[in-house]
């Protein structure tokens, strides 16, 4: 009983505080606002957290990583098998999301990539998802059965998802250097040149 109410709390004050910084930004956002809105006292907040920078790091984690999990779960019903092309359709997917959801896209900002390579958050704040969840681990499977020559297969993804991460923020809200939509096809086809060699 007692594992259950700790994990009701933890979730409570990821939801609220997520809920309070994508509708009014972290700087207006108190760690008094989010324990009185998840209904626990401050002690319990600092049980699980350092401070506010903390819980947004664990959020934007965890949210990057929900994109990239249920974008390859819309892969999975395709039958695409060329790499590059399961790469630029998880891609597809994630900026189509993002589009959608301008509170998430500016929440995550230019931090897309948190969801994949992060040393900082991953402690106890880790649910361990199903390793069949990951783009890491389809993107080394694939330069495996492909038998694809990258000098550093792990710097490759992170430039895609970095690229991906800060140019899309900025096509999407700014519409620079152009529109998304309009934006991309050169985004494509950087990312197949980057795992085609």
């Amino acid at each position: 009983m007692k594992k259950v109410e700790t994990e009701n709390k933890e979730i409570r004050l990821l939801d609220t505080a997520f809920k309070l910084f994508t509708e009014k930004g972290m700087k207006n956002t108190s760690i008094q606002e989010i324990v009185d809105n998840a209904d626990v006292g401050k002690g319990t907040f600092y049980l699980y957290f350092k401070d506010k920078y903390e819980i947004r790091d664990v959020l934007i984690e965890k949210e990057s990583q929900k994109l990239f999990r249920d974008a390859l779960k819309e892969l999975r019903k395709t039958d695409i098998k060329d790499l590059s092309q399961q790469v630029i359709f998880i891609v597809d997917n994630v900026i189509e999301v993002l589009k959608k959801q301008p509170l998430l896209l500016s929440f995550i900002s230019k931090n897309l990539s948190w969801g994949i390579y992060t040393k900082t958050v991953k402690k106890i704040h880790d649910n361990t998802e199903a390793d069949e969840d990951s783009i890491y681990l389809l993107f080394k499977k694939g330069i495996e059965e492909n038998n694809i020559k990258l000098k550093n297969p792990d710097v490759t993804l992170f430039m895609i998802i970095e690229l991906v991460s800060s140019t899309c923020f900025s096509s999407i809200t700014y519409k620079e250097p152009l529109p998304i939509d309009e934006y991309k096809p050169y985004l494509f086809d950087t990312i197949a040149k980057l795992i085609e060699g």
